[in-house]
């Protein structure tokens, strides 16, 4: 659950932007340590998505997001500053508390497909679609 920032009051993932001189892989990990205080490598990351998002009102929030999955992790989850963490079994996520879009993509993505979409908002909140476009790739 995000406490702060983009997104907030809705559960989410680990996410952010990239740092200068960093890669999306390497900024896929820091910023999985660095809200999750789990820890993980480069060999354990899979992209499964890349998703363009479009907020017509509020087109400063326009963005690409790279999804990856991470086959293996260590540590102990902790709260952090930025989210709260809770674990879901794969039939009751609550997608009705996270961004409209993900009852879309994220079922794709859990079973093991690797998609891209295009996904434009009615409004910047998020809470409504205008238009969501998934191609699958392999």
């Amino acid at each position: 659950m995000m406490k702060r920032g983009f997104g907030v009051g809705k559960y989410n993932s680990f996410g952010g932007k990239l740092q200068p001189g960093e890669t999306v892989e390497e900024a896929t990990l820091r910023e999985f340590q660095e809200e999750s205080g789990l820890s993980s490598e480069l060999e354990h990351l899979t992209k499964v998505a890349e998703i363009d998002f479009y907020f017509p009102y509020k087109p400063e929030w326009d963005q690409t997001v790279h999804v990856y999955t991470i086959s293996f992790f260590s540590g102990e989850p902790q709260e952090t500053e930025e989210m709260t963490y809770q674990w879901f079994h794969r039939n009751n996520i609550p997608y009705h508390q996270m961004w409209d879009d993900d009852k879309y993509w994220l079922p794709l993505v859990l079973e093991g497909k690797s998609l891209n979409a295009t996904v434009i908002f009615k409004d910047v909140n998020g809470e409504n679609l205008v238009e969501y476009k998934e191609i699958r790739l392999l």
